[in-house]
């Protein structure tokens, strides 16, 4: 049994790209993140750190599509956040 996949997936996650924003600033404005995703806004342009750091971590990403999923779901059933 190989272990170049573990290997490959460690290195991946070792790897932070220079403009990464981190776990904290990019869990401090996921929700505003996702509402740009859900908006349609272009994310690379408007967010690039937390864009390239969802790119390398696992948990940050499932958060964020966890909370993207909620907030489509919410947009299909009609609901406005009570931030608006």
């Amino acid at each position: 049994m190989s272990d170049r996949a573990p290997r490959a997936a460690l290195a991946q996650f070792l790897t932070v790209a220079a403009n990464d924003a981190g776990c904290a600033e990019t869990m401090e404005l996921l929700d505003i993140y996702v509402d740009a995703v859900a908006s349609g806004v272009d994310v690379e342009i408007r967010f690039p750190g937390i864009t390239a750091h969802l790119r390398s971590c696992t948990p940050c990403v499932t958060d964020f599509d966890g909370l993207l999923a909620a907030v489509r779901h919410e947009a299909q059933l009609g609901v406005i956040p009570d931030y608006l």
